[in-house]
């Protein structure tokens, strides 16, 4: 009995080693063809690292404000008898825009250019009076002094009913109307705001240690979200003497043409002062970069006997211009490198160049649908 059990366990021991081995084999067998498998080449397109002249320019934010602008408001208290705009109209200087009740004072207007007129007479009169010495000079003062009275008298009530009276103080685009037919308006209640848009002034800050290089003249570019891709062009009209004690920066002011109307004021924008002089810089397609937090890096292309593969490198970026992207370290003139779909590929990946649907990299890109 004792012998049938030792000879089942030594079958069943022979058994598990057996197919241990065999699954050791099988296993290994899997491990080496992993090792001499090599995954199919990846199609990629590329592009060369190139060199090219890029104007220095001074970045900033900046706000629209208007070459003129006010907030039109009533000169005298007086109800509203006549309004001649329609909110968004543009206007002249000197339009008329709102007239007030004058009644009372036209009433009396007449009354006063007839005490102007009475003392006029009664100074001719005394004129004569004392060049035949019957009155004293200081008789004809008073009627001098009497005539300049009524006539400023006449002249208040003439310049009340001009007040009462509000035209355009210049020409520009008038805002939302804020006042309504048969108002009483107070001194100083606000009517509609008028602005001019053309030109349209750019107002920005630089820090202090960019003063050296600003002077008026100097181009400007704008652009804003609002313009969809347009770029308006302007330039430094003038330059703050002092520099803020706060920020440490230099106001700049810049003057833009707005023939079209499409920069408002108070519009956030972004400022880009061009400076004469200009530098080489190596560029490479803002897509051929792999951004990571711990450094950005591209993909150079190495061949080796007909085998295109990769290799990763670690590059600092510099400024960034329509579709290109400045390299300051990291890469040479000429060398290939992938420009799109970098986030798929690995370091020593196998691959192959094909530029048939490679974009078109501009420095000044336009969208088809802006």
């Amino acid at each position: 009995m004792k012998k049938r059990i030792v000879i089942a366990l030594a079958g069943l021991a022979l058994l598990v080693a057996v197919l241990s081995a065999v699954k050791f084999l099988q296993i290994r067998a899997m491990v080496d063809q992993a090792k001499k498998f090599a995954p199919p080449p990846e199609t990629v397109t590329a592009a060369a690292v190139t060199s090219d002249a890029w104007g220095t320019a001074l970045t900033a934010v900046g706000t629209l404000n208007p070459v003129q602008g006010v907030i039109v408001s009533a000169e005298l208290a007086g109800k509203v008898v006549s309004i001649s705009f329609e909110a968004g109209m543009t206007v002249q200087k000197g339009d008329v825009l709102v007239r007030q009740d004058t009644s009372s004072e036209e009433a009396q207007l007449p009354g006063a250019v007839a005490q102007a007129d009475l003392a006029r007479t009664n100074l001719s009169r005394a004129d004569q009076l004392m060049q035949k010495g019957i009155i004293a000079k200081v008789d004809r003062d008073n009627a001098v002094a009497a005539l300049a009275q009524a006539e400023a008298q006449a002249e208040n009530i003439r310049a009340a009913i001009s007040k009462k009276t509000i035209r355009a103080p210049f020409s520009g685009q008038l805002g939302i109307r804020q006042v309504n037919l048969g108002q009483t308006l107070r001194e100083g209640d606000p009517i509609v705001v008028l602005q001019s848009l053309e030109p349209i002034f750019v107002d920005f800050s630089l820090p202090e240690q960019q003063v050296g290089m600003l002077r008026t003249g100097l181009p400007v570019s704008v652009t804003s979200d609002a313009l969809r891709g347009i770029t308006v062009k302007a330039r430094i009209t003038a330059v703050s003497p002092q520099i803020d004690a706060d920020t440490r920066s230099v106001k700049v002011q810049a003057t833009a043409a707005n023939s079209s109307g499409k920069l408002r004021p108070g519009m956030f924008v972004n400022v880009a002062v061009e400076l004469p002089m200009r530098r080489n810089v190596l560029v490479i397609p803002a897509t051929a970069v792999l951004y990571a937090p711990y450094s950005d890096s591209v993909f150079v292309i190495e061949e080796n006997k007909g085998v295109k593969t990769l290799r990763q490198q670690f590059v600092r970026l510099g400024e960034k211009r329509g579709d290109f992207i400045a390299v300051t370290e990291g890469l040479k003139q000429g060398e290939p490198i992938v420009s799109t779909g970098v986030f798929k590929l690995r370091n020593g990946q196998q691959v192959i160049v094909d530029n048939t649907l490679a974009p078109d990299f501009q420095k000044a890109p336009a969208p088809e649908n802006s």
